[in-house]
């Protein structure tokens, strides 16, 4: 028998706790911790082991944004096997989601966000899949990338991916979704899902919104969706 998904749910808000905890436990998802500040959550994702948290942004003492970098480092860094983090907000463009998917974050939600939604979010990034679709990623870094590069958290030398596997990276940036790179690549499906497993696996990232964010962050595209086909491979954006 499979194990039930383990999550922890940390957000200031008493309601908003109880209510995500109802949803999740009516479609068999586990509830093992939960947190009305950042340092509470840290010390419940240390304690619990979870699968997902779901993290607010806003919280006294410790933002979420300083837990989530805080339990992505202690869970053995980016592309571990560790929990993976979803952020909870009420705008859906906040400056702080950018930076929390700088940090590791595997996407965000809406805090108005319907049951059925929910649950599919926090099975789709247990496997890997990033919440967001590329195209949303791709709106946050280029509203943000460049007014907030002091605070961006990854930055990869890119020299180690092949032609094709950057090729890949700056379609995906674009927005595009698997079946479309394999129309515009004139590949299967299935070897454009290795191309990006090992992009993942290089750059040791999580899933598809970090690299386009690795993209924008590194210069691989520009903001506005050109390719920065001048800059060397490998050369960092610093």
């Amino acid at each position: 028998m499979t194990e039930p998904l383990r999550v922890v749910v940390a957000d200031d808000q008493a309601l908003v706790r109880t209510g995500f905890r109802m949803i999740l436990a009516s479609e068999g998802i586990k509830v093992v911790g939960e947190a009305n500040n950042g340092v509470e959550a840290v010390d419940a994702v240390r304690r619990t082991l979870p699968d997902v948290v779901l993290m607010d942004i806003r919280m006294p003492e410790m933002d979420g944004l300083e837990a989530t970098r805080r339990i992505l480092t202690g869970s053995g860094g980016e592309g571990a096997d560790g929990p993976r983090v979803i952020i909870l907000t009420t705008f859906d463009l906040d400056r702080y989601v950018y930076a929390a998917l700088s940090a590791g974050a595997s996407g965000f939600l809406l805090k108005d966000v319907s049951p059925e939604h929910l649950t599919a979010a926090v099975r789709m990034v247990r496997t890997g899949d990033a919440l967001l679709a590329p195209a949303i990623t791709r709106r946050l870094v280029e509203r943000f990338a460049r007014r907030d590069s002091a605070t961006a958290a990854i930055h990869r030398d890119l020299a180690a991916l092949t032609p094709r596997e950057l090729e890949v990276m700056r379609l995906l940036a674009q927005g595009l979704s698997n079946a479309e790179l394999a129309a515009r690549l004139r590949l299967s499906q299935a070897t454009v899902k290795t191309h990006v497993a090992r992009i993942l696996a290089k750059l040791g990232l999580r899933d598809r919104a970090q690299v386009v964010v690795v993209a924008y962050e590194t210069g691989l595209v520009s903001v506005g969706g050109t390719e920065a086909a001048s800059r060397p491979a490998g050369q960092q954006r610093v």
